[in-house]
């Protein structure tokens, strides 16, 4: 049952640096809702995994540095009644959070000018605009 957790087509996290806890949920669930532990809570050690190098290691220390708690990941589900399915979401929800993680930074944006005919439309349509309200604002003449 117990399965490795595929990141991309180069990084596996092996079954063994997963931590699962388990507990009764909340919530519905019938008679059962007392007596199954359907609450499923997945933990990863990303400070302590040797699946991970240190150039990955950092990036996900600095990105998910919000989500981090003494170095490790935590996945909490309880959304479905059956512990399997709560276990494939938790799964599925720290894969997500491990692309994302990994994921380089965006191209660093280089300043650049409108050009001249960009300035010049923008113009225009600032000219036409006023003319408009401009015409809107003239009032009759008493002799009207």
């Amino acid at each position: 049952m117990v399965q490795e957790l595929r990141i991309n087509e180069r990084l596996v996290i092996p079954a063994a640096e997963l931590q699962w806890r388990f507990s009764r949920a909340s919530g519905p669930g019938g008679q059962g809702v007392n007596t199954t532990d359907s609450r499923v809570e997945l933990l990863f050690d990303v400070d302590g995994s040797r699946a991970l190098g240190p150039f990955r290691r950092a990036r996900l220390r600095e990105q998910l540095a919000s989500r981090l708690q003494d170095g490790c990941l935590r996945v909490v589900v309880a959304e479905e009644r059956s512990q399997w399915q709560n276990r494939q979401r938790a799964m599925a929800r720290l894969a997500d959070w491990l692309r994302e993680g990994l994921k380089p930074p965006p191209p660093q944006r280089r300043a650049t000018r409108p050009g001249r005919a960009a300035v010049k439309r923008r113009l225009d349509a600032k000219g036409r605009r006023s003319e408009l309200k401009r015409r809107r604002q003239a009032r009759p003449s008493a002799d009207d």
